[in-house]
């Protein structure tokens, strides 16, 4: 048995093998890294023999793939040609994973020789890898004979970017030639190898040319969350055909090309091996490249680099999650936009058949390595040891290492968030975690409680859930679990915390005791009825979490009366309204049904929304489209357009509103002019809510005279960065917003505008002053938030402006904020009619403090939806670094610190690091330039 936490080293990349490698040509029976296996008996020594019947691209399309294309593929096209080989090739079945918002198919195909392909072998195949997966039902000894007889699995996936095309009709040539080529490299291929092809990942996004689904989520970050429905689809059908390679074909901008080696951080819990492996199949990559090679100060076009920008860290990619969830190596190919047609498919098809070529050669290693990472996941588990962290760069080094830390187990409290804790569970169990529920109260000798704490001799109770670290995915559980992601390396592409209790704000706590509870595995989700009630009687259930504001929602647009007590955050329902669908809803969103006496108390109605589409919103992005996707797609609520001009013109599209739901955006006053402030007030104060997200949605309220918090400027970023973090809050149960909330809850901060306390209403959420204010994540001065506050519920006449400092609704996977949003929709009637019953009355005054605030100059806003680019080099570096930096662009704003200094290149549009026009030639340029990054945030 190897020893515990025993892994290859993650290999550099090695000057004598690309010397070695330097001379192969990018042709279909080119020499891949690493030593071949026999060629086949019976294959063709000729690259370019092909079986007649299996139809071309240019047969069916009317045009080649790669070198002489014109133009890209339609996503009817792709449909097309997929059926067509599939009807022609004993090689390829095809199938469908799901559907997209819009309802197109999502194809994908399977192909291998045509032993591997026949449903029982390929089933066999499948079942042997899985088993792979588990050393506990597998023995050394059946792992040998798979890892000797067995093909390995390997998933090409393009255009998870809508607009990113190339990697789609890479993946229809690299089909195409699996399919019919009779060249000795295509059976190596073929009989080492079962690909996974998914042409497409977002179809809809493509036929609009827009990187987000239909919803405007960007679907390269949804991975770990699969609130998507293209998202979940793929991830189950990797469940199914689980890979060992798994490559992600994006377009980034310019005309080079990047695969791995990444850039770092790269997360802990990846192993050493996927690691090893990334790294060797760039050395395969760069054999295989062909046109310039390697850019260089004079090789600038059509040329690969490695390590800048793309890193391998945040667990919502398309490269993590087949890493860190399947022990894949997870690979994210970006090919230059800028490249005619025919360069960018043919150089997305040399990575993918190199990559296919060094899996097909290295095949019995690989699935033997693969079997070590799932047996160490379980020895680290047993033992409680985290991966240490590592950089692969050779320029870095680790900044901050994990902590000694055991972790042997997690358990989630049932005590509040019951609903949502359970929505975790099956979340975990569809990514093949064993989760237990106790069935015995047990002990804890020493704890650690989420937000910082320890504790000793904590009683664990009946109903919690146990998830120990001692199984398979002890990686994958600690990558999603852990309260901290421990970045090695300050450089953030994305955000630095998404800790899954502390996004959905349950109580959970860790322990490196070996405790084993009475427990019994978890096989199906809880929720639905308990008990029967009297024919009189009711159903309860708390409202104190997202599943079960959605449960209320549904209940609503079925016409269920429900009655609320906002002080215990306890709703009911008529007995005579719990049918088999209504009990099976309850079951599938893990609401428990208690059966009571009588429903009293005050009464729900489902409220009108205006979603504002006015100035300064995008609606194919952000918040906008999120908001359409949790109220519309998830809550069933209707949602009714609203523009500037409605407000400004009072017209029924608004004043028929009983909520008016702002989201971020870039425009502070949202384009109202100062009747159309005053509509908005007259119609709040009649007894309407407003919800405010993030940066326009509170400065809009705040020129409309309806809040007196403030904006506070932000330090600059010697002194304040926080990073996609979480933070403690103190809750203030005096505004209904906070209803079913616990005293103490998380916030997700991603830079959002700092608001100051407000004088004229509740501050729902505050950051502490004292003792009890912490932070996760990568944060730096975090401390300039104490005393501030995140959500507040401002009272103007009858109605209220709720307003979020930050986007509650991020990405659909900030529970507690998704629950906060419930609760200002469902905010308690305060004495006014229904919406449009009665003449709207005049405006009322604005109060001093509110004047006050809206007469205070709007802070710069640098960031947009997202955040501003903040580049830190040493300050003796800072000549250098600026030069470099204003060659494409004057507008970066410069500080030093000591020996540190930070240019920070405004971001007004919102553009993430892989989508940002220049971002990548920047780092890219100082990197050339001898100018060591200290730390990046893009």
């Amino acid at each position: 048995m190897r020893p515990l936490l025993t892994v290859p080293r993650r290999r550099l990349a090695s000057a004598a093998v690309i010397a070695l490698l330097a001379g192969t040509v990018p042709l279909l029976g080119g020499t891949s890294a690493g030593a071949r296996p026999p060629s086949p008996a019976h294959c063709s020594t000729d690259p370019t023999a092909r079986l007649a019947g299996v139809p071309s691209p240019e047969k069916v399309l009317g045009f080649p793939l790669g070198l002489g294309q014109q133009r890209v593929v339609t996503t009817d096209e792709v449909n097309t040609y997929l059926r067509a080989v599939d009807t022609a090739s004993d090689r390829v079945v095809t199938g469908v994973l799901g559907s997209s918002v819009l309802g197109q198919p999502l194809p994908y195909a399977v192909v291998s020789n045509e032993r591997n392909v026949r449903p029982s072998a390929l089933r066999k195949i499948a079942d042997d890898i899985r088993d792979l997966r588990d050393p506990r039902r597998t023995s050394r000894r059946e792992a040998a004979r798979t890892a000797a007889d067995s093909p390995a699995i390997v998933w090409v996936a393009g255009n998870v970017h809508g607009g990113e095309k190339s990697g789609t009709d890479a993946a229809l040539k690299t089909l195409y030639e699996l399919a019919a080529g009779l060249s000795c490299a295509v059976a190596e291929r073929n009989d080492n190898l079962v690909t996974v092809i998914v042409p497409t990942q977002n179809p809809d996004g493509r036929d609009a040319s827009r990187r987000q689904n239909e919803f405007g989520f960007d679907l390269n970050r949804d991975w770990f969350a699969r609130t998507q429905q293209e998202t979940d689809s793929k991830l189950e059908l990797m469940r199914r055909y689980p890979p060992q390679v798994f490559v992600d074909a994006h377009e980034m901008n310019g005309s080079q090309y990047f695969f791995p080696p990444n850039a770092d951080p790269i997360h802990h819990e990846i192993s050493g091996e996927a690691v090893d492996w990334i790294n060797r199949i760039g050395e395969a990559n760069k054999a295989g490249f062909g046109y310039n090679g390697a850019c260089s100060d004079t090789v600038t076009t059509e040329c690969y680099f490695n390590y800048a920008r793309y890193d391998l860290f945040f667990m919502g990619y398309g490269d993590t999650v087949p890493a860190t969830g399947f022990g894949a190596a997870g690979m994210t190919f970006e090919k230059g936009s800028a490249s005619a047609v025919a360069d960018r498919v043919q150089q997305q098809f040399h990575t993918q058949w190199s990559t296919l070529g060094w899996a097909a050669a290295n095949r019995h290693e690989v699935l033997g390595d693969y079997y070590r990472i799932w047996t160490d996941a379980l020895a680290q588990g047993r033992a409680g040891a985290l991966e240490p962290n590592e950089v692969v760069q050779p320029t870095n080094e680790v900044q901050f290492p994990v902590p000694d830390l055991r972790i042997r187990s997690y358990f989630l409290l049932p005590h509040r968030q019951l609903a949502d804790v359970r929505q975790l569970v099956e979340r975990l169990r569809r990514m093949d975690v064993e989760v237990y529920e106790v069935q015995k109260e047990t002990r804890v000798p020493t704890a650690r409680i989420f937000g910082g704490r320890s504790a000793r001799n904590v009683t664990v109770p009946e109903g919690a859930y146990w998830i120990p670290m001692d199984q398979p995915q002890k990686h994958w559980i600690q990558a999603i679990m852990g309260e901290d992601p421990y970045t090695p390396f300050p450089y953030f592409y994305d955000v630095s915390s998404w800790s899954n209790p502390l996004l959905m704000g349950v109580p959970t706590i860790y322990t490196g005791d070996d405790v084993r509870p009475k427990a019994q595995l978890v096989r199906r989700i809880a929720g639905g009825a308990t008990g029967h009630a009297t024919a009189r009687g009711s159903y309860g259930y708390r409202l104190d979490s997202a599943a079960a504001a959605e449960f209320t929602f549904r209940l609503l647009g079925r016409g269920v009366r429900l009655v609320r007590d906002v002080d215990t955050a306890v709703v009911r329902l008529p007995a005579t309204a719990l049918t088999r669908d209504v009990d099976g809803l309850a079951e599938s969103l893990g609401v428990t049904l208690t059966p009571g006496g009588p429903a009293t108390g005050t009464p729900l109605s489902r409220p009108d929304v205006g979603l504002f589409s006015g100035a300064g919103i995008s609606t194919t992005s952000g918040s906008h489209g999120e908001a359409r996707y949790v109220l519309g797609k998830r809550w069933g609520l209707d949602l009714t357009p609203v523009t500037t001009a409605d407000i400004n013109d009072n017209t029924p599209a608004f004043t028929d509103r009983t909520v008016l739901v702002v989201p971020d955006g870039s425009n502070p006053t949202g384009g109202l002019t100062a009747a159309g402030q005053a509509n908005l007030r007259a119609w709040v104060a009649q007894g309407h809510t407003y919800v405010g997200l993030r940066n326009e949605g509170t400065r809009l309220a705040r020129a409309a005279g309806l809040t007196s918090t403030t904006e506070k400027p932000k330090p600059g970023p010697d002194a304040y960065q926080v990073i996609g973090s979480h933070l403690r809050v103190d809750v203030d149960h005096d505004s209904p917003v906070a209803s079913g909330r616990p005293a103490e809850d998380f916030q997700f901060n991603n830079s959002d505008p700092i608001l100051t306390a407000s004088t004229t209403g509740t501050n729902v959420l505050s950051y502490p002053t004292g003792e009890t204010f912490w932070a996760n994540g990568y944060t730096v001065g975090a401390d300039t938030l104490r005393g501030t506050v995140a959500v507040v519920d401002e009272p103007t006449g009858a109605g209220r402006a709720v307003l979020f400092a930050s986007n509650p609704l991020f990405r659909a996977y900030n529970e507690n904020g998704l629950h906060l949003v419930a609760n200002a929709l469902l905010y308690p009637a305060t004495g006014a009619g229904p919406a449009g019953r009665t003449a709207p009355p005049s405006a009322p005054g604005v109060d001093p403090a509110r004047a006050r605030a809206a007469a205070a100059p709007v802070a710069e806003d640098l960031g947009g939806g997202w955040r501003p680019i903040t580049v830190g080099v040493a300050s003796g570096d800072l000549a250098r670094a600026r030069a470099i930096v204003e060659r494409f662009t004057g507008e970066a704003r410069v500080s030093t610190a000591g020996d540190a200094a930070y240019l920070v290149i405004p971001n007004r549009e919102g553009r993430q690091a892989d989508e940002h026009p220049f971002l990548g030639d920047v780092v890219r340029a100082l990197r050339e330039s001898g100018v060591p990054l200290r730390s990046l945030v893009a």
